[in-house]
This record gives C-alpha cells, structure tokens and sequence, in this order.
C-alpha cells in the first residue's frame, strides 16, 4: 500500500454563504482568532472581530464525500476474532484502507452486504449469523457456524465516507468564504487558499458523522509552533559537550539512531543529520539506524546474543558517539519504570562514552492516549512522556520534546491524525519533520 504523503490538490470551492455581513474589517485588522460554532448540522456561524466592528457570516458545509463499493471480492474471508486489534479482527475493506490498517469511522455499517455471489439474487449472508463485523474500523470476518465455508470467495458492497479539511478565509475584500479540501481515504491537509486571503480556520469532515460539532472546527489561533528563546549555553553545549566539539572540529561523529517502526522510515533522523551538516559545514557525520517495528526498548534488552536485535550487539558494540532514541512503543510505562528502564540505559550508555538524546513520542489515535479530542490537547497526558521529562531533567540528559509541537498542531488549524499514515500511528514526511524540528532546537 502507498506510504507517501497526502498530495491533496488545491482546487476550490465556493459554498453557498447566507446571512453574509461586510464590513470596514481589513484583513490586516483580523488579528484576532475567529470564532466558529455549529448553527445546524451542516452550517456554521463564522465571527471575526477587528477595527471598530465585527465581520460574521454564516456559511453551509459540504456534507461527507461518500463512496459506495459493489461487489468488492474476496477470495477468502478470515474468522472474527474479536480479541484482536480492529483492524486485524477480519478482511479489511479496500476503500478505506490506509497503509497497513484501516481508517476509523469511515464505513456506513447500514449499508454493508455480503453476498455469495454478484448480483441481489445470490444469497445474501446474515450479520451474526454468518460473518460479523466491527463497524469502527471496517473488517469483516465469518463465523465458525455460518454459512460462509473458509475457502470459498465472497461479494462485499458498502458506502464509505473520505476526510477532508475544509479552509475557512477571509478575502482581500473582506468577504468570509468557505473553500473546499480535497476529499482523502486518510491523509487529508487544507487547499490551496485564494491570492491575499487570511486562512481563519479549518473544518474537519472527520468521517461518516452525522453532524458537525465543535471538534471538527479548528479556529487557526497561531501559525507556526512557538519557539521557544534559546538557552545560553545551549542544551547541546551544557549536555552534549562531546557531540558539540567533534561538530565544531571536524572530527568523525557517529550518530546513532534507535527506535520502533516508526524510526524504521529512516526519515527523522536523515532530515535531523541534514539540518546538522548545514548548521555544521565542517562535520563529518556518520549516521546509523538501528530500529525494529513493533518492539520496545525492553524488547532489545530481552533478546539474546545473535539475535539480529541484540541491544548488547546492535547497540553498545557500535559504539557510537551520540544516541538519539524514539520509542512511542514505549509509551506504556510509567515514570517509575521509566526511570529504572532507561536509567539502566543511561549507565550503560556511560559506559562507552556515548551521550544521548531521547525524543518524546508523537501524538497517536486518540482513543490510545485517553483523548476525546484533537482540540485543546496541549498537554500528552501519557504518564511516559511525563516520565521522559523527568528522567532528562533528573539525570541532565538531552530532551528533544517533540510531544509539545504535536500538542499544539490543533492551533494551527491541524488535527494531528491527518498527518497519520495508518491512521493510528506512523507519521507522514511532515510529521517526521516535527521530530527533526525538536532536535535541531536543541543546537545554537
């Protein structure tokens, strides 16, 4: 399956705007964010204050784009187990597929039909009897006593609904429009804006929802992360003295990169090693990644030696002068396991003269982290990242906090799972670019 970021076109789209109020408001005079709220399912009421009086319109939303499949085949269909993860309990649905899982909340489970064959005469097989489904994340599964054999081929038809982020501007002369996204499977990013207009906000079509609410309106209230003011020193100069010295002289630095799946992309780690050469003309950086998809850190300390994952061997025997590590596999534990775990690491890290940078995790599905939203979630409330910060701060270890510019995307007008590759957890080109961001912030 295609694992490249979304290209959403910019093409537009003007809705029809009812109850639209023009004003003296300038565009430069729209400093302040403008308000959105839902007025009926597919309406919403836009406010923009600025100068000596207020710019409101009212504008009507497109609705879900929908897809409807017919006679979708599948040679085989897999047994439901309901123990696994949704998008492993049976065959996926191809239409909402985005790289290796499903997309959640795309699939209209009223419209489902499975079938022996094609066509409305051909017997039509029963939910709960025949095959079951999880109505979430789109797969469908036979059961053991129903009709449908485990070698025989099936017939799926089903409507599904695409993504899309809707941009809400204010043009050059003051009039509030709404311009239409490009609808996506997964990956969905706002269009391309008129000449001069004044991006005021995006509109998340989140699914197959019945409605809109206050969740799918993301108000842009900043436009780039806030960087913070540089430290003097640096946090590179005060805890990575060594790294900073072999930048500075030329001397050859190897660089190792550690991580889960989502470092197995090799693609942080080479925009951070590029963005370190052009701060650092005269470095000679030797890059290496040592990454295994699924796992955890404990997962390397656990194999044994040969395994083409041995920490001892793939790790500490490369000897390598500065470790950065990703691990949002490693989000289950706690502040006190963190500090027993990677306290362990940090030792051992010593003890070949490496030093080490650890990047707080990306923000992932929402439901794993305890969220009910993509909106006011500047705080990650894993208790894990609150561990990391600890440990870094505790032990004065370099802390790239990428967690903090996931927390603050929905400012921007982005909900941070648009930039999912799977929907779940592997981040596209620009979410990777995040993490480089977090590093480089480190170095003066």
């Amino acid at each position: 399956m295609d694992t490249t970021n979304c290209t959403c076109s910019g093409h537009l789209w003007a809705c029809a705007v009812s109850g639209l109020l023009f004003s003296s408001i300038s565009v430069a005079e729209a400093a302040e964010p403008a308000e959105l709220k839902p007025v009926g399912p597919w309406r919403i009421a836009v406010s923009v204050r600025g100068g000596p009086a207020a710019l409101k319109a009212t504008l009507d939303v497109p609705p879900p784009d929908t897809v409807t499949v017919r006679d979708e085949k599948h040679k085989t269909l897999r047994e439901f187990n309901p123990k696994r993860a949704g998008w492993t309990k049976g065959n996926p649905l191809t239409g909402v597929r985005a790289c290796e899982c499903t997309v959640k909340g795309a699939l209209d489970p009223s419209s489902l039909a499975v079938r022996h064959g094609t066509g409305p005469e051909t017997i039509q097989f029963e939910k709960g009897k025949d095959f079951d489904v999880d109505p979430h994340w789109a797969t469908v599964g036979r059961l053991p006593e129903g009709r449908i054999k485990a070698d025989q081929p099936v017939f799926i038809s089903y409507r599904y609904a695409k993504r899309r982020l809707d941009a809400v501007v204010l043009t050059e002369d003051g009039k509030i429009l709404l311009v239409r996204g490009e609808p996506e499977v997964a990956m969905c990013r706002p269009p391309e804006l008129p000449a001069g207009a004044t991006h005021l906000a995006n509109i998340f079509i989140s699914g197959m929802i019945p409605a809109l609410t206050a969740d799918n309106l993301f108000p842009i209230l900043e436009t780039a992360y806030p960087e913070p003011l540089k430290s003097v020193p640096s946090i590179a100069e005060a805890r990575l003295p060594e790294t900073m010295k072999k930048l500075r002289s030329g001397e050859p630095l190897t660089i190792l990169a550690w991580g889960d799946s989502v470092t197995t992309f090799k693609r942080w780690q080479t925009m951070f090693v590029k963005r370190l050469q052009a701060k650092y003309p005269q470095a000679k950086i030797n890059l290496v990644t040592e990454a295994w998809g699924g796992r955890n850190s404990g997962s390397y300390l656990a194999e044994p030696p040969g395994s083409p994952h041995n920490y001892k061997e793939k790790i500490l025997a490369r000897k390598p002068d500065l470790i950065v590590s990703e691990f949002v596999n490693d989000a289950g534990l706690n502040p006190a396991r963190v500090e027993k775990r990677y306290g362990k690491l940090l030792g051992d890290f010593k003890a070949i003269g490496a030093e080490w940078i650890i990047l707080t995790p990306h923000y992932v599905i929402p439901s794993w982290m305890g969220l009910k939203s993509q909106r006011n979630v500047d705080q990650d409330p894993r208790p894990y990242v609150k561990g990391l910060r600890q440990f870094t701060e505790t032990h004065q270890v370099a802390l790239a906090d990428a967690s903090l510019r996931y927390g603050r995307l929905w400012r921007q007008g982005i909900p941070y799972l648009t930039l999912m590759e799977n929907n779940i957890n592997h981040p596209n080109v620009f979410g990777h670019s995040l993490f480089a961001d977090s590093l480089i912030a480190l170095f003066p």
